[in-house]
């Protein structure tokens, strides 16, 4: 079988594997347009979606000194302890003022480091004055035990309709040191240590105590999953959206969110280049499509995590060399190789015969597109295009998490 037979074959395969979760996606467009115009509908989800790409997410973490506030901050970011960018972690208070740790990727998310609350040179009365708490979306309250201090401060940040979440980290430490006594059960000490954090805050004043207990060298394991899914079922819409675009992509779970998320953006995407190739200018359609689908490639390597400097970082938290990750990475290239050269390449191969078997398959379902000078043709090419695309780097991303785990083993 010859490669453009193969590329062909896949392409079939894939256009029959889709069509029928599309359909689903197509049917909602389908009402929507019954409601509204092509280009009223248009301008409506541009101006979702660059409200989504302004929203901006600031999270804080704090609690008392030591409890490994700092090390959970550079997890999130993607981050190990040692990076130059990273919060400085001690055993001692290394926080001194509230001090933003933009994401390296997500500059519109910003974890914050705060200072330890109830310690000597932070009392909780002053230590509410000095932190303007109202600028955060949400608070992790770290801690080994939890004291009057932590159920003071989530007092306080209950009192502006904000939400709080108490977390136990360093689990992994824990866990090790446990291992060395006879009878070891991890589950019964998972137990234990969630059971004294609850009645440390019961006594404290904290009526219905939730505690997550977490490793941030590990996010996958303990219940970091846990304390990622409460946070998505509390935020609003486009919060949501961003927490998981900007998660670090440590489980075959998490790259499934991620997926889905971005498989919305999809349909959007291409209704929006749709309304484009409808209005009769040369060679706009073309053009605009182009950029359209460089920019959301671009987005796509960045969330999951394959573009250039997230890689370093991945290589440099497992202690390996980039170039041992990069070979997991098969199908899709990084984010800074997507040119417009690369798309034009693209289309002229596998994707674009695969996108032509999608025109009628759409315009069964929505003909209107079919009145529409190049609309069509330019929702089904940008649609198609980019749902194989996010299929590969999805594959690519498993690889890559699949290579960190085999490397780790070692």
């Amino acid at each position: 079988m010859s490669t453009l037979q193969r590329e062909t074959r896949r392409s079939k395969m894939g256009f029959a594997i889709s069509k029928v979760m599309a359909a689903t996606e197509l049917e909602k467009l389908k009402s929507t347009l019954e409601k509204n115009s092509l280009q009223d509908l248009a301008k409506q989800i541009k101006e979702e979606l660059n409200l989504l790409n302004s929203t901006t997410l600031d999270i804080a973490i704090t609690g008392v000194a030591g409890a490994g506030k700092s090390s959970l901050v550079n997890a999130l970011r993607g981050m190990d302890d040692s990076m130059d960018d990273a919060a400085k972690t001690g055993g001692i208070e290394t926080t001194m003022e509230a001090k933003k740790y933009p994401h390296p990727t997500f500059p519109k998310v910003t974890i914050w480091d705060l200072p330890g609350i109830g310690t000597l040179k932070f009392q909780a009365k002053e230590y509410l004055k000095m932190t303007n708490l109202a600028e955060y979306d949400f608070f992790i309250i770290a801690a080994e035990r939890f004291t009057e201090h932590d159920v003071l401060l989530a007092e306080e940040i209950q009192k502006m309709k904000k939400r709080y979440y108490f977390v136990r980290s360093k689990i992994d430490s824990i866990i090790m040191a446990e291992k060395r006594k006879p009878n070891f059960n991890e589950e019964e000490t998972l137990t234990e240590i969630r059971k004294y954090c609850s009645e440390n805050l019961r006594k404290a004043g904290e009526p219905n105590p939730r505690v997550f207990l977490i490793s941030s060298w590990d996010l996958s394991a303990y219940e970091f999953p846990l304390l990622q899914d409460t946070l998505e079922k509390e935020l609003d819409d486009l919060k949501r959206q961003v927490i998981i675009e900007s998660m670090p992509a440590f489980s075959k779970e998490a790259l499934e969110k991620k997926k889905a998320a971005m498989e919305d953006r999809i349909w959007k995407v291409a209704l929006v280049s749709c309304a484009i190739g409808a209005i009769p200018l040369p060679g706009l359609s073309l053009v605009c499509d182009i950029s359209i689908l460089v920019a959301t490639m671009v987005k796509f390597c960045r969330v999951f995590g394959l573009d250039e400097e997230s890689l370093g970082r991945l290589a440099q938290r497992v202690g390996k060399p980039i170039d041992e990750l990069k070979p997991a990475i098969k199908k899709a290239p990084l984010a800074n190789q997507i040119t417009k050269e690369f798309v034009f390449d693209l289309l002229s191969k596998s994707v674009f015969s695969g996108a032509v078997m999608w025109v009628d398959f759409v315009l069964k379902i929505i003909p209107v597109l079919g009145s529409l000078a190049g609309g069509a043709a330019s929702f089904v090419t940008t649609y198609y295009t980019l749902k194989s695309f996010l299929n590969d780097i999805k594959e690519d991303a498993e690889n890559v998490l699949a290579k960190v785990t085999e490397l780790q083993d070692k």
